[in-house]
């Protein structure tokens, strides 16, 4: 007798933004296709990994993972296993012979062909996708993880070759949507309740520079700044937020149209990684900490309050401690809202690995924790200006940690938790005057 219950699938996210929001593509063409979301990857009938290959741990757990699964599989055929997103990428054949087990092994680029490439596996293959491919214009449904806030590509891929990165390897050329497709997926957003909405790019100042046409005076038409006069007045979404930001590329009329534009959230995401000249130059990061700083000197004259966060990597090959000292003077003199913080880890394919001047565990460890420390206690005094103060807060959940409390983020970016009961706060903004100021999060009351 066979069995008539729909199929499980499951997907576990490593990684970036982009991955959640290419995870959410991913859900939906599987809810399409009449499965059902699972939470226990060990009960689901298809399990999807899509993976990070930033850092080595990352890639370390998905292996451990995968390694699980694959011994379930020997007991139960009819299970599928996808590897997803940049270690899929990078490894391309290589994980199938790791891992004979997997079914599908597919790059970022092929997110929106999970269908088409799922039924090649039903026919008995399996398959490697990881050809660089055009990426069509989205047609394909995301299944949203929250029914309040959602993330929206603007651009994929990234030209730049930072000398430690893996993304332009994994993730392919930059190619923008169009502004259109981009305001068509806002509005449809709005239509379904969503109210925020996070313009997503891996180097998102790149946006439009594939696009074709320019202005009479000679500008580009498409930049990310046109985008958002583009996009901003879409009826119903209250609050826009984008990420990730390159120093290299960052204007002043950007600064300008987020201080004009009352729906863009005074908060930038803009990582520096070192503070150090040299060190740049040898990330290939094409830009001073001079320049840097200069950035934000522009945002607190335009938008005093606005909140800068911002990633570091320590330990880079060939880091003096003189070099590091400046990365923590850096820290200090900006005082971030909040920093990413990680100690240097060799990609392969990418030319710092190869560098002889690798530093040790040691050093790595030691650095980092100092930064760190640095960035709570900067985050600390810097949270001191909402004591007392009346926040927007657009509510998005339960405390987890106190049923009695729900919580949201401010157009800043804070976390903040006050008291109030989550069925009739769900998705509203509420006015909350804050009484506890942490260095990463805030407690208030609702007014």
């Amino acid at each position: 007798m066979t069995s008539t219950a729909p199929r499980r699938y499951h997907i576990t996210t490593f990684g970036c933004q982009m991955n959640k929001a290419d995870s959410e593509r991913m859900a939906g063409i599987l809810d399409a296709m009449g499965y059902q979301a699972e939470e226990d990857p060990y009960l689901a009938d298809l399990v999807v990994y899509n993976t990070c290959t930033i850092r080595d741990n990352a890639e370390q757990k998905v292996y451990s993972y995968l390694g699980r699964q694959a011994k379930r599989k020997q007991k139960s055929a009819d299970l599928t296993l996808v590897v997803a997103g940049c270690v899929a990428q990078q490894e391309g054949e290589k994980l199938l012979r790791r891992v004979p087990e997997l079914d599908l092994v597919m790059g970022p680029q092929h997110a929106n062909r999970l269908g088409d490439l799922l039924e090649q596996v039903q026919e008995g293959n399996q398959v490697v996708a990881t050809e660089p491919i055009y990426i069509m214009e989205d047609i394909t449904k995301p299944r949203r993880d929250s029914d309040i806030s959602a993330w929206v590509n603007v651009i994929y891929g990234c030209n730049e070759r930072c000398s430690y990165c893996v993304v332009p390897n994994v993730r392919g050329v930059e190619q923008s949507r169009t502004p259109e497709a981009i305001r068509e997926e806002m509005e449809t957003l709005a239509a379904q309740g969503y109210q925020e909405v996070t313009l997503l790019g891996q180097n998102i100042d790149a946006y439009g520079r594939d696009l074709p046409g320019s202005t009479p005076e000679g500008r580009h038409k498409h930049t990310f700044t046109d985008l958002l006069y583009y996009v901003h007045d879409v009826p119903g979404i209250e609050r826009i937020r984008f990420a990730t930001s390159h120093p290299r590329y960052f204007t002043e009329r950007l600064i300008k149209a987020c201080a004009e534009l009352p729906k863009v959230c005074e908060h930038f995401h803009i990582p520096f990684q070192s503070g150090d000249n040299e060190i740049l130059k040898a990330m290939s990061r094409g830009y001073t900490h001079e320049k840097y700083r200069r950035i934000v000197d522009k945002i607190r004259h335009y938008l005093p309050d606005a909140a800068i966060s911002a990633d570091a990597i320590v330990a880079f090959p060939g880091e003096t401690e003189e070099q590091f000292q400046n990365t923590l003077k850096l820290v200090d003199d900006v005082e971030f809202d909040q920093l990413n913080t990680a100690a240097y880890s060799p990609r392969p394919g990418t030319p710092a690995a190869n560098w002889e001047d690798q530093l040790s565990d040691e050093v790595k460890s030691d650095r980092l924790q100092r930064l760190n420390h640095l960035v709570s206690t900067s985050a600390a005094a810097r949270s001191q200006r909402y004591l007392d103060r009346v926040e927007e807060v657009l509510v998005e959940g339960q405390n987890p940690k106190d049923q009695s409390q729900v919580m949201g983020r401010t157009r800043t970016n804070r976390l903040t938790f006050f008291n109030g009961d989550i069925e009739q706060l769900y998705g509203k903004q509420v006015s909350v005057k804050i009484t506890d100021v942490r260095a990463f999060s805030l407690t208030g009351e609702k007014v």
